[in-house]
């Protein structure tokens, strides 16, 4: 079993230049063994920040530079055990942000597709796809609370996890 820490839309340093304390320990708890960062860093300083809990992988979302995408990309895939993950940060003009994640992805080429943007946490299922948006650990914007996703593997099966917080204090 495989236990990976999803977030998006850190938006750093523009609320801070660390983790917020119940991300970090969350994370820690939860025993991830992998971060998968769905887009909107804004700044490189946030990887080695997840890098020292875990191995970190990344897509690029609109705010972030030209270090940023030219590192990451802006789509990818991963194996995680059996289950093929994609990656994309879902910005876009048409439709909403799940159907443009959902659309990047072609029939069959995800077992789950991964997305951030809308700084709303979500995750369900379509057409047999398990999709999720872990909200933002730093701005929860309409959001209730700030909040990151734990995706659990084990073999051809995945679930995610939303995880919410009341402060993003360091």
């Amino acid at each position: 079993m495989t236990r990976v820490g999803l977030v998006s839309d850190t938006h750093l340093p523009r609320f801070g230049a660390a983790l917020p304390r119940a991300l970090e320990r969350g994370l820690r708890r939860a025993g991830v063994t992998r971060i998968l960062h769905l887009g909107d860093m804004t700044d490189p300083l946030v990887v080695p920040l997840f890098e020292s809990i875990a191995p970190f992988d990344a897509v690029a979302g609109n705010n972030d530079g030209a270090a940023i995408r030219e590192r990451f990309g802006r789509r990818k895939i991963v194996q995680i055990e059996d289950v093929r993950v994609g990656m994309i940060h879902g910005d876009g003009k048409r439709g909403t942000t799940r159907a443009r994640a959902l659309a990047a992805f072609a029939d069959g080429e995800a077992d789950v597709v991964l997305f951030g943007h809308s700084h709303r946490p979500v995750t369900g299922r379509e057409r047999g796809v398990l999709y999720a948006n872990p909200g933002s650990p730093t701005d929860k914007r309409l959001s209730p609370l700030y909040s990151y996703a734990i995706l659990t593997v084990d073999g051809t099966t995945a679930r995610v996890q939303l995880k919410f917080y009341l402060s993003r204090a360091v």
